[in-house]
């Protein structure tokens, strides 16, 4: 991978926070997203956030031999922290990482995404934790993507604000409200996966001692595994 050649999960990421005047890419890693970006749109001006210091370091080096210091800033802080108060960024990009450390990422800087217009969104797990954090802030979704590579199954979330209060049910929450809409093979192969894993769990709680802890487990599972099947086409 690099940055004329992105993979094919940042590739998707990338074709959804293409198109605006100001990206932040949070936990940027080697700045491969905002050079592919910024080397597409000699327009685009571009921020690489970066906690730790070997990624933040190669991430500099990277924005170097892309020759483009002139549009991307490399920044070492935490999340949303390294944006600037007022700083006119219109989409943030978060990619790679656990669902809920994303809605952790977002709640840590609300008032860092007044002016933001998208967020992209690539949780590797955990998905729900996403949306409801989107959902409860007034974020609508606009689109999902859902997509295998090197064996594994990767979702991507693309949210606006929205005027409008923003409802989903449980189910939708869960699966996606678009990728529930239109099933591919993909998204039946990860809910397929998901449900045989949680009915094997479901057989070793059962071989448990009874407990009130143990048969809330039990129902919770049996709850969700109801839920995607009546949800699977």
């Amino acid at each position: 991978m690099n940055t004329s050649q992105l993979s094919h999960r940042l590739e998707r990421v990338a074709s959804y926070a293409a198109g605006f005047n100001v990206l932040a890419d949070i936990g940027s890693d080697h700045a491969y997203l905002p050079c592919y970006l910024c080397l597409n749109d000699y327009s685009l001006k571009a921020i690489a956030g970066e906690i730790n210091e070997g990624p933040y370091q190669s991430a500099w080096k990277q924005v170097r031999l892309s020759q483009l210091e002139h549009q991307i800033d490399v920044r070492k802080g935490s999340g949303l922290n390294v944006l600037h108060q007022g700083e006119e960024v219109d989409v943030i990009t978060v990619a790679g990482m656990g669902g809920p450390l994303i809605a952790s990422i977002l709640d840590g800087g609300k008032d860092k995404l007044i002016k933001v217009k998208r967020l992209v969104l690539q949780p590797n797990v955990a998905s729900h934790a996403v949306r409801k954090w989107l959902m409860d802030h007034q974020y609508r979704i606009v689109a999902e993507d859902i997509l295998e590579e090197d064996e594994k199954i990767y979702e991507i979330i693309v949210a606006e604000p929205s005027v409008a209060t923003v409802s989903y049910t449980e189910t939708e929450l869960w699966l996606g409200p678009l990728l529930k809409q239109h099933q591919t093979s993909v998204f039946k192969k990860k809910w397929e996966h998901e449900k045989t894993s949680w009915k094997r769990v479901l057989k070793q709680l059962q071989l448990g001692n009874k407990s009130i802890e143990l048969e809330q487990k039990q129902a919770d599972l049996n709850r969700k595994i109801a839920m995607v099947e009546e949800a699977l086409l």
